[in-house]
């Protein structure tokens, strides 16, 4: 017999008609539970929700986790993008590896559903020798514990140069067909397209100015065969709007459509430098754009068109972006930095609390290409993030909603991924915070050799 749990009477919910909770049962929404009412079906279980503001799971379109083992780098720290990863590249083609990989994938991973983050996307482009089953081992990590992933399986194969404007060393770098070869093998394994499916595919050849039109082209060949995801950073600096003009003799948009990327399938990080017409053709073609206001911030690129290219069709997502340009994986607070970022671009009326979790929540799912996640409602799966007010930052809010928000909630009392508590009492079930920082920070250490 299914067992039916009501989440009963939360200070606050983001669904429609569930003043009173709602129903979860073989890990969905069934059922919204309104002012006055009492669930349709007898209760197996009930969970008593008095303390908490219950949104749906955070979810994550942009990270780069091995990133987590250079924290405010001596070599990177206070510097733009360009100089920024310059000095760092070097640093992580030496000693990323499988070992510290593994627990760097494992570190952003709880950081994320510690902020209220259910389901994530890595784009993860760095495979040097002895890294090449990286999707394996962020596969085997989510799955301990419990996050909905898409493996976003990046890719570099221009080296910089005196006549490159690529910048990755050549120990990062791998040929296309060992590229294209591995796409196949990671979305025979992984890609499931079915609804509540736990892992997804993506391919994501890292940028235009470190990728051949070749890898672009093949890519989205892979993604229609297999109906998949693409995904690549794209005019985050002013620099790269330019690099389009003058060495494609396009725009950025233009380039896109020249590769075949053009399309519904894509969604970009960061999209910061697009012009009005550019805005307007992404918007036509469902492009979706993940907002990484938190590390936009941090090296100062710029602030994303986020209502622009919203009105003009685009979705709109979040990222918390790599954890060397954040410097942390918390996704609630990039939710707080949207709110703010955004006001500076527009005004205080025009972006509000809502905007800025919708984004976090169903403009994410919609990147992702998923109509399962994203929102408290029945059918909808029952991935949910749990918020306690008791905090004195909490003292005195009147609205629940925006005090998440404006007051800046941090971490979540309760995760639920699929119908599963993953998240109790703000700690995730099953992994030794004290062991994971002690053997993270370890490992870390090695990144500093060269110093």
């Amino acid at each position: 017999m299914t067992e039916h749990l009501w989440i009963k009477d939360p200070i606050a919910t983001l669904g429609d008609g569930a003043e009173r909770g709602f129903v979860v049962a073989d890990g969905r929404i069934t059922e919204l539970v309104p002012k006055g009412a009492e669930p349709v079906h007898p209760m197996h279980k009930v969970f008593d929700a008095s303390r908490h503001v219950v949104t749906p799971g955070l979810i994550n379109t942009h990270h780069h986790m091995f990133q987590t083992m250079t924290r405010a780098h001596p070599a990177a720290i206070n510097k733009s993008l360009w100089p920024w990863i310059a000095s760092i590249y070097p640093v992580w083609t030496k000693h990323v590896n499988a070992e510290n990989f593994r627990l760097a994938a494992r570190l952003s991973m709880t950081e994320l559903m510690m902020s209220g983050c259910t389901t994530a996307s890595d784009h993860h482009y760095l495979f040097p020798r002895g890294l090449e089953h990286a999707m394996d081992i962020e596969a085997e990590e989510a799955a301990a514990i419990g996050m909905r992933m898409t493996l976003t399986r990046g890719a570099l194969d221009l080296t910089g140069g005196e006549d490159s404007q690529a910048i990755a060393p050549g120990g990062a770098v791998q040929d296309d067909d060992v590229i294209l070869a591995d796409c196949e093998r990671v979305i025979a394994r992984y890609h499931d397209t079915a609804d509540g499916a736990m892992t997804r595919v993506a391919l994501a050849p890292n940028a235009p100015f470190d990728v051949t039109k070749r890898l672009m082209r093949e890519t989205a060949a892979l993604a229609e065969k297999h109906d998949c995801r693409l995904h690549t950073h794209l005019v985050e600096t002013a620099r790269e709007a330019a690099f389009a003009r003058e060495t494609h003799g396009m725009t950025a948009a233009d380039y896109l459509e020249e590769v075949g990327w053009l399309n519904d399938r894509v969604w970009l990080a960061h999209g910061i430098y697009f012009d009005d017409a550019e805005v307007q053709k992404l918007g036509r073609h469902g492009v979706g754009i993940c907002h990484c206001p938190t590390s936009n911030m941090v090296l100062a690129s710029g602030i994303c068109r986020t209502k622009e290219l919203e009105a003009a069709g685009s979705p709109i997502g979040l990222g918390v972006d790599g954890s060397a340009s954040n410097d942390n994986s918390n996704l609630m607070e990039a939710v707080r930095h949207a709110l703010m970022i955004g006001r500076l671009r527009y005004d205080a009326e025009t972006v509000t609390h809502r905007d800025a979790l919708r984004w976090a929540t169903e403009g994410s799912a919609r990147c992702l290409g998923r109509d399962d996640i994203g929102a408290i409602a029945v059918g909808k799966q029952a991935d949910l993030a749990f918020w306690s007010l008791d905090e004195l930052r909490f003292s005195g809010a009147g609205d629940p909603i925006a005090s998440l928000v404006l007051c800046g909630a941090h971490a979540a009392d309760r995760v639920m991924v699929k119908g599963e508590w993953r998240i109790e009492d703000g700690a995730p079930i099953g992994v030794d915070l004290g062991r994971l920082r002690y053997e993270h920070g370890r490992a870390s250490k090695a990144f500093l050799e060269a110093l």
